[in-house]
């Protein structure tokens, strides 16, 4: 059997992470996970923020069963934070899985650009983001290092008080509503 490889796929919004997992999916025959089409067929124009972190949970549970089952998945979820990336790599490590970190940036005026122009022309796969929420988001985000984009960093250990990565991600993303 041969080794299934998990792609993250980190960015902001509108920086072309959805554009690469559509191609990812084609060519290298991977299951496609994007949190915006599940959030769309649950909640249509709704974007209840309860919601987002329980969707994260249930496709990162899908992702590590795909990879146990071999075949290859690409996430397709911005994965903005040092520890989010942390858990996904360790987790698929430990089945035994390969990683490939796709990281995508723009400047904040091809960013807009780009959402403005999604808004327009396809709506039914988007919500309006203000420039107010951009800058915000920007300022959370944690880019990733060369060393995590090419695999040649050792994953950080799990913060304090959890045993295991899989545990953390757990509690960042639960799978369900408790």
């Amino acid at each position: 059997m041969r080794r299934p490889t998990s792609f993250l796929t980190v960015g902001l919004p509108g920086t072309g992470k959805t554009t690469d997992a559509r191609r990812i999916d084609v060519e290298k025959k991977a299951l496609r996970l994007t949190k915006d089409e599940w959030l769309k067929a649950l909640y249509g124009l709704a974007n209840p923020p309860s919601a987002s972190d329980v969707i994260d949970g249930r496709l990162a549970e899908i992702r590590l069963r795909a990879l146990e089952l071999g075949i290859n998945v690409v996430i397709d979820y911005g994965l903005w934070g040092r520890d989010e990336l942390s858990a996904l790599r360790q987790a698929a490590a430990d089945l035994g899985a390969a990683v490939e970190m796709r990281y995508f940036e723009l400047t904040p005026a091809e960013q807009r650009r780009r959402l403005d122009r999604r808004q327009a022309e396809q709506p039914h796969t988007t919500w309006h983001m203000s420039d107010e929420e951009l800058a915000e988001w920007a300022a959370i985000f944690s880019v990733p290092t060369p060393g995590e984009l090419d695999g040649s960093e050792p994953i950080d250990g799990p913060p304090v008080g959890f045993a295991t990565w899989v545990e953390w991600l757990r509690q960042r993303w639960p799978a369900s509503i408790a």
